[in-house]
């Protein structure tokens, strides 16, 4: 789908997109948006967003029972990018397909600022090009048949044709494209293909961009250079964004606000970095890749500090606020790889890394050390993924370098340092 800015919206080539809706229709028939005040329609040319809100709350039913359920709330008139995230078949991409009306939900209602695009209650449903949103599909949908300028200028409608080429040489300069405006998608790389698309989906200047998956068809250097691209291109344009992803670094490098979905529901929401630092509960931290996720048990808690047992072991955490406390409480151990720093037991000159006593755990300050060995070591491109023994399964990323300059083997004795800070503990349910 794509934005449109004259009363001749267009569509992308995709069968699915149904506007035969029941809508609101002015005197003459045509579908237009409800508002919040006195049914007074927002002006849909194309300029600048004014200040606006997008408020989601539905349900979308699929036969054999499955049920969607979203409740959204994010600023629309600066930029922020929302990502939708969570593992595959978990309602993300309904989500977004709600939201630029490409699907209908059963309950609900969807609004932008005063206009309501959706309400199931008073039958209101704003098809997808009155809604003047961006809409990037995972396959992209450009037109085989028509040239890189005409697919991006496609979604113009009435525009002038001054008007028109001005905004197509905007955009191509933007995102990379000059040069290229005379080629056809399949004379396209795949990360030309996706900027061509992305550059139709903006060309518009809509109020909301949508991108379901905009990076997984790429191969990994693609994807890894168009994802600092991406980010960008959008602050540059000032483009209120909500993207739909399962991959964890594109989440934490693209988002500013997280939706964490998991079987069609929301389970946590905020910002990337306190989701992806403190998940909610068990069910978020797997979502999030937190790597170790351990039973513990909260054995003391002084000085703002909680000593919990772990199997065999005592290690230290920071004791935030829990939904269940106290000593003696069962918990969930959190530590994310990149927070364990691994090393050897004994320094150069043979002098121990643990302290007099040689005493596992030490804790110094708010730091953790635990001598374990190493169980199992996989390279995962400049870095190698540590499978850990140290009286309970721990796991840490270390890069290739320090690996060699460590001569780190399989069954090999370590020392690994967890700071008290970077264990978040979740209270078992």
């Amino acid at each position: 789908m794509v934005g449109s800015c004259g009363n001749d919206e267009a569509l992308a080539p995709r069968g699915d997109i149904n506007i035969r809706e029941p809508v609101q229709l002015d005197a003459v028939g045509t579908a237009q948006p409800f508002t919040l005040s006195n049914n007074v329609e927002v002006s849909s040319g194309c300029g600048a967003p004014g200040t606006a809100e997008l408020t989601a709350e539905f349900e979308k039913y699929f036969p054999g029972g499955t049920v969607i359920q979203v409740e959204l709330r994010r600023p629309v008139d600066a930029f922020s990018l929302t990502v939708l995230f969570g593992p595959s078949g978990a309602g993300k991409s309904t989500a977004l397909r709600c939201l630029a009306g490409l699907d209908r939900p059963e309950r609900g209602v969807i609004r932008f600022g005063d206009e309501i695009w959706f309400d199931a209650a008073r039958g209101i449903f704003l098809p997808p090009q009155r809604r003047r949103i961006g809409y990037l599909f995972q396959d992209y949908a450009l037109f085989p048949h028509l040239r890189v300028a005409e697919n991006i200028g496609y979604g113009l409608g009435k525009v002038a044709a001054s008007e028109r080429q001005k905004r197509i040489e905007e955009i191509t300069a933007l995102l990379g494209l000059v040069g290229l405006e005379g080629y056809y998608p399949r004379q396209l790389s795949g990360g030309q293909q996706q900027r061509v698309a992305l550059a139709r989906a903006l060309v518009c200047r809509p109020r909301l961009l949508l991108l379901d998956e905009p990076l997984s068809a790429l191969d990994a250097p693609t994807r890894e250079h168009l994802r600092r691209q991406l980010r960008d291109w959008l602050v540059e344009l000032q483009m209120s964004t909500v993207l739909v992803t399962h991959d964890r670094i594109e989440a934490l490098a693209l988002g500013d606000h997280v939706v964490i979905f998991e079987a069609g529901r929301v389970r946590q929401s905020g910002s990337v970095q306190q989701v992806f630092s403190a998940p909610l509960d068990f069910a978020v931290a797997r979502i999030v890749g937190v790597d170790t996720i351990e039973r513990g048990r909260v054995v003391q808690v002084a000085d703002g500090f909680a000593t919990i047992e772990v199997g065999p072991k005592q290690i230290t955490a920071l004791a935030r606020s829990r939904r269940k406390g106290g000593p003696d409480g069962e918990v969930y151990v959190c530590i994310h790889a990149e927070d364990v720093m691994v090393d050897l037991p004994y320094a150069p000159g043979g002098r121990t890394r643990l302290g007099k006593s040689g005493a596992d755990p030490m804790q110094s300050g708010a730091t953790n050390q635990l001598l374990g060995h190493i169980r199992s070591m996989h390279r995962e491109g400049p870095m190698v993924r540590v499978n850990l023994d140290c009286g309970f399964p721990l796991k840490a990323m270390v890069t290739n370098q320090a690996c060699q300059n460590m001569g780190l083997r399989e069954r090999d004795e370590i020392v690994a340092t967890v700071n008290a800070q970077a264990i978040h503990l979740i209270a078992c349910d």
